[in-house]
This record gives structure tokens, sequence and C-alpha cells, in this order.
């Protein structure tokens, strides 16, 4: 009688690297957190667009002291009084005229004590600029101080809050005056970066399943 070979033995065991496979578990995760992160900011962000739209169109209100800045507040028409300038900050800007150069951020105090008043009174084509102004009272936009937070501390909710910025509607001498607020500024990419990070993700997968594949596959003879 003929022995039936074994199909057991012909079979190699799959072996599944553990470090491996779990750092690339781990940054699958990342990356889908991630995704589901920025289709929350879709949702935020559609909100900020449509109060952006209208709020330069209304009436002033008071520049609100303290952050995160209300939605219904962005772009509103509003007013701050600088008592003296103890700062500047200098960020990529753009001016009324169309032209590109260096906004002036001015980091103002307001009395004695409080949080201050940051404005953004003027644009200029070099950023070593010494503007000339000293403080005063100033019309123009509610607006935001430029996002230079890390992004895993935004994705877990322990980012500070972005402070309110004034953009002055007129500039001091040798300055151009800031561009006006304008719900353009505001782009809602949100979508396209989820499905970003969600493809990055499949691919992270898939890669990594071929290469197990590789590994396992038998040696030819």
């Amino acid at each position: 009688m003929t022995a039936q070979p074994d199909p057991a033995k012909g079979r190699r065991a799959v072996r599944i690297p553990v470090l491996p496979t779990l750092l690339v578990a781990l940054a699958v995760l990342v990356m889908i957190g991630l995704g589901v992160w920025q289709l929350q900011r879709r949702g935020e962000k559609a909100q900020a667009l449509t109060f952006a739209a209208t709020n330069p169109g209304r009436p002033p209100v008071a520049f609100p002291k303290l952050p995160p800045v209300p939605a219904d507040l962005l772009f509103r028409r509003s007013s701050a009084y600088c008592l003296r300038v103890v700062g500047w900050q200098v960020e990529a800007g753009r001016a009324a005229d169309g032209s590109t150069g260096y906004r002036h951020i001015a980091q103002c105090a307001t009395g004695a004590e409080g949080p201050g008043v940051m404005i953004a009174v003027g644009v200029s084509q070099k950023p070593d600029e010494k503007p000339a102004w000293t403080g005063g009272r100033v019309e123009g936009w509610i607006s935001q101080e430029p996002d230079h937070r890390a992004l895993f501390p935004r994705i877990g909710g322990k980012a500070p809050p972005l402070r309110p910025m004034l953009i002055a509607r007129t500039a001091p001498p040798g300055l151009k005056p800031v561009a006006p607020p304008r719900a353009a500024d505001l782009p809602n990419n949100h979508l396209a970066y989820a499905v970003q990070w969600f493809f990055f993700a499949a691919i992270a997968v898939i890669i990594y399943i071929l290469a197990l594949r590789r590994r396992n596959a038998p040696n030819p003879a």
C-alpha cells in the first residue's frame, strides 16, 4: 500500500514578526486618527467660512480680550487701543493692493494688567523694517494670531487657543495697509487631507502584507 503524502508537511508556517507588526499597526492607527481629525475640522471650518463671508459687512463689535475667538466674531469690524508697543512679530503677509511682503504685528499693552492686544498694523517689503508706530486707537477687523502650534497637541486638544488679533484698516507711514480679511483666506481643504491620510494608511497595510508574503515565500530549490 502506497503511503499518502501529508499535506501539512508541504506547507510552511506563516511567521509574523511581532515588533515590526506592532510598529506598522501603530503607524496605521495614527494615520487613521489624523484622517478622522481632519473630518472633524472640516465641519468646524465650514461654520467659520459661513460667518467669515458675511461678518465684514456687519456692525462693529467690542474687541474680544481673551481667546478663543468665537466663529461669529471672526472678521467682524472692531477697534482696539494700543497703550504702548512692547514687541513686534513679523510674518509673511499680503497688502491691500495685492502685493506680498512682511506683515508687522504689534504686541501692545492695554493697561497696567491684562492680556494686551495684537494688532497687524501694516505690510513692508523688508522683514527687518522698524515701524515708527508707537500706539493709539486702531480700527479694523477681528482675526486670529498666526497659527504656529504643533500638530499633535492640536489633535489631542491640548494646544492653547489662538489669541485674537486686530487687522488694522489703515497703516502708519512707511507701511502698506494689510489686506482686508476674506473668506477665501480660510480654505476648507480638510476633506482632501482626510482622504490623503486614509490613503496612506491603506498603502501602508498593503505594502506590509506584500512584504510578509515575500518573507514567507518558499525558497527555490
